[in-house]
């Protein structure tokens, strides 16, 4: 897949290519409907199939107090795109002069005069141009003038609820990752870097991984069943998320026990798939007391893992 930095530079790049449009924080089941439609249409026109997104999060230059933690780094969002069967990717820079040109302008100029547009497939909801003027129904009458066609896709519900990225960050934030699960198709996944710790998980005879996390969003306290993408492997483990009660602690800190011990494990990118929530963060009464329940956390971890499968 293609990554084009700036509709500047994909200018000039596509011919009549099918194009969607949006932020896809999480690329959840709502966004791969669209995808969807993206890549069959490309494929019936033999042309490409283009996702236009923003980086950073529009709101984090508009309104800065209001802006979401994102599910996905931008790494996580381009590799989930080219999961999706998109040809190329522009990641354009969304900045306060971005913000302030018009829709019209917008269309006229990027959509039609830099990537050729043929066909724009997008959310019921979308919003672009100076004051969030555009919509798909500006992009409705705009194709008819401009020569391009344009498919409005409507809401796509799990269970009965509207995917929406702020539905399945509230998930997330609660630790109810299995529901987070099933809102994105797939496991949310934490990244970051390893990290060294206080060295408790290796005095009560379980070591753990400490991740740096570079992900926004982080689960609610708690201890999950997890896997840990660590150096093209994919390993099973218990991940415990806060402040260590037990000991005092006040840092809130993200550690993961692998199953298959790995050695030291320090400044190395890793992700941590969330599968189930186990239990609440609890404050024992003394370390043995811990290492008795950690015993438990890592029985009841195999059993989630092995039912997920």
């Amino acid at each position: 897949m293609r990554v084009f930095r700036g509709l500047e530079r994909a200018r000039g790049s596509f011919c009549r290519p099918v194009l969607t449009i949006g932020n896809f924080d999480g690329v959840h089941r709502g966004h791969q409907v669209i995808l969807d439609q993206v890549r069959a249409d490309a494929d019936h026109h033999g042309t490409d199939a283009v996702a236009l997104t923003f980086f950073p999060h529009p709101l984090r230059v508009l309104r800065p107090d209001n802006a979401p933690r994102q599910l996905m780094t931008l790494g996580d969002r381009l590799r989930a795109l080219a999961d999706c069967g998109m040809d190329a990717v522009v990641v354009q820079w969304f900045s306060p002069a971005f913000a302030n040109i018009k829709a019209e302008v917008f269309v006229r100029d990027l959509l039609v005069g830099a990537l050729d547009v043929h066909k724009l497939v997008v959310g019921h909801d979308i919003n672009f141009g100076k004051g969030r003027s555009g919509s798909a129904e500006t992009l409705l009458e705009a194709g008819e003038s401009c020569g391009f066609s344009v498919e409005v896709i409507q809401p796509v519900a799990v269970g009965g609820e509207v995917v929406h990225s702020s539905v399945v960050r509230r998930a997330v934030a609660d630790g109810d990752v299995t529901r987070a699960a099933g809102l994105l198709g797939r496991p949310w996944i934490l990244r970051g870097r390893t990290v060294r710790g206080d060295g408790r998980g290796g005095e009560l005879g379980f070591a753990t991984a400490n991740l740096l996390p570079a992900t926004d969003l982080v689960p609610a306290d708690g201890v999950y069943a997890t896997r840990a993408l660590l150096a093209g492997q994919t390993l099973d483990g218990v991940t415990s998320v806060g402040n260590k009660p037990t000991f005092d602690g006040s840092a809130r800190v993200v550690e993961t026990h692998l199953f298959e011990p790995q050695g030291e494990l320090y400044d190395l990118p890793m992700g941590v798939q969330f599968v189930e929530r186990l239990r609440g963060q609890v404050r024992f009464s003394s370390a043995e007391e811990l290492k008795q329940q950690v015993a438990r956390d890592i029985e009841d971890a195999r059993r989630a893992l092995a039912e997920a499968g």
